[in-house]
């Protein structure tokens, strides 16, 4: 039987219909899943809920996104009943109170408007500028998901992570101090291909010898990870392959319809390659 694995944050780029396929990639179960860039953690919650990890560290640059997380983990009720409200507020003019919320958002980063924003924007693709600033616009041809589905939603990642998952807001490399050899980590950074340049999917950036340091590291201690990094959308690649010292297998995972080349009106399929390291089982 399928396991179903619940989610609350609907986030363009999220795993969510790859995370099946990358947890076939081991065979093993860990203590411990570590997920930084987690977004809405789609491999994280998989595992869990396939009982292939037993606890996990999420974790993320951006700290509204983690508070919003450790809410919906340890106070759904609450988180629950913020969202409804925004919902229920913005029928009368929609966009108005999509570009209050941003604004107020952009002033205070309160979890609960950000959890809106994300729900109500145009495909839910999260755009930043250069000071962090969420900056996309609101899509006109629907409300956001619904308050009843989305309190749903919470409740049952509440009772899947409440007492198993941390989130934290911190760098990468400060969190994944902390994995062992008897841990799993996964890795969903931003693409060399975004990541050259100032790119407002990303609230921030990541170098590629930032990347491939803390991977020597994760090989130097014998830590086991999956990475999702690059690949091609229609005849565009992005970015080149890792070096061969690092001794990584390589594996393309289809995709399926690139929702960033919809946006811009193309139809293009996207070949994500994952990585797996030598010391995953």
């Amino acid at each position: 039987m399928k396991t179903k694995v619940p989610h609350f944050l609907p986030y363009q780029g999220s795993k969510r219909k790859l995370a099946p396929i990358i947890l076939d990639k081991f065979s093993g179960r860990y203590d411990f899943i570590y997920e930084p860039f987690a977004g809405s953690a789609a491999v994280s919650l998989a595992a869990l809920a396939c009982g292939r990890v037993r606890r996990a560290t999420i974790s993320d640059k951006l700290e509204p996104l983690m508070a919003l997380w450790n809410l919906v983990i340890n106070d759904p009720d609450k988180i629950a009943d913020q969202y409804e409200r925004h919902w229920n507020a913005q029928l009368k003019s929609p966009s108005d109170y999509f570009i209050k919320v941003r604004n107020h958002y952009n002033e205070t980063r309160q979890p609960s408007e950000l959890l809106y924003l994300i729900a109500r924007c145009v495909k839910n693709a999260v755009r930043f500028n250069a000071n962090g600033d969420f900056n996309q616009s609101a899509d006109s041809r629907r409300r956001g998901t619904n308050p009843r589905t989305m309190r749903s939603e919470i409740m049952m990642v509440s009772k899947l992570c409440a007492g198993r998952v941390e989130a934290v807001g911190a760098d990468f490399r400060d969190v994944l101090k902390d994995a062992k050899p008897t841990s799993l980590v996964y890795l969903d950074p931003p693409w060399q291909g975004t990541s050259g340049k100032r790119d407002q999917r990303y609230a921030f950036p990541l170098l590629i010898d930032d990347l491939i340091l803390a991977l020597e590291d994760l090989n130097r201690r014998k830590i086991p990870y999956l990475l999702s990094y690059d690949g091609t959308c229609g005849d565009k690649s992005y970015g080149k392959d890792l070096p061969d010292y690092l001794n990584l297998r390589k594996v393309g995972l289809n995709a399926g319809r690139s929702s960033q080349a919809t946006l811009l009106g193309r139809n293009e399929i996207t070949i994500e390659s994952l990585y797996i390291s030598q010391d995953v089982k």
